[in-house]
């Protein structure tokens, strides 16, 4: 998926490249993650960006999941949790992606001092033990360096959601923790104005599939996924299909 692609390159080698003298107490941030997962209950995932490496926490809520407990903490090389990942439904985890790299370009242009801040809050569908998906709390807090000022830690909270109302739907802030306030709301809430085939369309945009893929998958001509393409550039007033589906999250 390009978007993980961008991640790793925005999260992973520049910081690795300026990072190496970097001397935080790594042991004391994962006493904090450990702490969150016994007070809350919470699954707790603290990703390190200068080893490429990720310490995960269970609790209770692991169980309800149907996620594999049996390490605790269990140690990964890399910063992408699978088991956790493959139970987002495939619509909410783009979304987190590209939220988090949003999140991530915002700090990097305010001032060292007032990142800490800021946090990330979302909802998500994940599928529990019984295979059903059901609301989970997600929430996320970056940890900078202060000797070179560049991201060091990620910490990934996971709690099922009290309120299952199915009328309730995904959400993506970004919010001022100091202030109480939300800073930034998730704008791909195309489905106003867009149709359920032409917000599918550019879902595979965004993927990075051709138009003669997307016919092949939705089993349409290609050139019925052009005119989609076109309905959205003028519904959106976007130059291209691609400007379409980063409006608003990449910059």
């Amino acid at each position: 998926m390009e978007i993980v692609d961008t991640l790793n390159k925005e999260l992973l080698v520049r910081n690795r490249e300026k990072n190496k003298g970097c001397s935080l107490d790594a042991e004391l941030y994962k006493n904090t993650a450990l702490s969150y997962c016994k007070i809350e209950n919470a699954i707790a995932v603290l990703s390190d960006m200068q080893e490429d490496k990720s310490y995960v926490y269970f609790s209770g809520t692991a169980a309800e999941l149907g996620i594999d407990s049996s390490e605790n903490p269990k140690i990964i090389d890399s910063i992408w949790e699978e088991d956790i990942l493959k139970r987002i439904h495939p619509d909410d985890k783009l979304k987190k992606y590209i939220h988090e790299l949003r999140f991530f370009r915002m700090l990097e242009t305010i001032d060292f001092k007032e990142r800490s801040d800021f946090s990330v809050l979302s909802k998500l569908r994940m599928r529990d033990r019984n295979g059903h998906y059901r609301l989970v709390r997600h929430r996320m807090f970056y940890f900078y360096s202060p000797y070179h000022l560049k991201l060091r830690f990620a910490l990934c909270l996971y709690n099922i959601a009290v309120n299952q109302s199915l009328h309730l739907s995904p959400e993506f802030m970004i919010i001022n923790t100091a202030k109480g306030e939300v800073v930034s709301e998730d704008r791909l809430t195309y489905k106003n104005v867009l149709s359920a085939r032409e917000m599918e369309i550019l879902k595979y945009i965004g993927d990075g599939f051709t138009s003669k893929e997307i016919a092949g998958i939705l089993s349409i001509s290609i050139n019925t996924v052009s005119r989609h393409r076109q309905n959205i550039l003028e519904k959106l007033k976007v130059k291209n299909s691609v400007k379409a589906f980063n409006k608003g999250f990449w910059k």
